[in-house]
């Protein structure tokens, strides 16, 4: 079956969570700087969440153009990724409500490792269904970086419960390298126009 489905739910779903998180940001009560205080945790949750909401969005864009069809397996694993991320607005509230403590900070960690793991599920999906040869398989090769996020979002489940500034630091730090969208793919995209011109 065509893919046209699929990613038109996906993109309505992560326009969702973005909404969602923007209502649970809360009005100031006051009219001067001071008044900024108490929401200034909130707030920056909500930039890191949409950052990553943002990223993964921007990835499965990309990843989308390298699939031809998709059957039951992938339609399953797109949708255990976009659960995972359908969570991030209620561990950002909790986060940006508790940025001390250290059960919604591992929280937070936990969700963000999982939308990981889910991430992968849904390229092994694309492989199994394309081949062991396909064209996604030989851009994403080894997974060193996913690998590598995987290890970070591991450590700060633990740091969490040492110092949370170390967990959030990590966070920050993951959305920072996954901004810029997966170069493996977009060099993948960006070579099948170029061969369609």
């Amino acid at each position: 079956m065509g893919k046209g489905r699929l990613e038109a739910f996906s993109d309505g779903v992560l326009a969702i969570i973005i909404t969602i998180m923007v209502l649970e940001l809360k009005v100031p009560h006051g009219d001067d700087l001071e008044a900024l205080r108490p929401v200034c945790a909130n707030f920056a949750g909500y930039v890191v969440s949409f950052v990553y909401v943002g990223i993964y969005w921007n990835n499965h864009h990309h990843l989308m153009h390298v699939v031809r069809q998709v059957d039951g397996w992938i339609m399953w694993a797109n949708m255990h990724l976009l659960f995972w991320l359908s969570l991030i607005p209620a561990t950002t509230g909790w986060i940006g409500e508790h940025p001390s403590a250290a059960i919604p900070t591992m929280f937070y960690g936990a969700v963000l490792f999982m939308a990981g793991v889910a991430w992968l599920l849904l390229q092994r999906a694309i492989i199994h269904n394309h081949g062991v040869d396909s064209e996604l398989q030989r851009a994403i090769g080894s997974d060193r970086k996913g690998k590598l996020s995987g290890i970070a979002y591991l450590v700060a489940l633990g740091t969490a419960f040492v110092a949370t500034w170390i967990s959030i630091a990590i966070y920050v730090a993951m959305a920072i390298v996954w901004l810029v969208p997966d170069r493996r793919i977009s060099r993948l995209v960006d070579h099948g126009h170029d061969r369609a011109t």
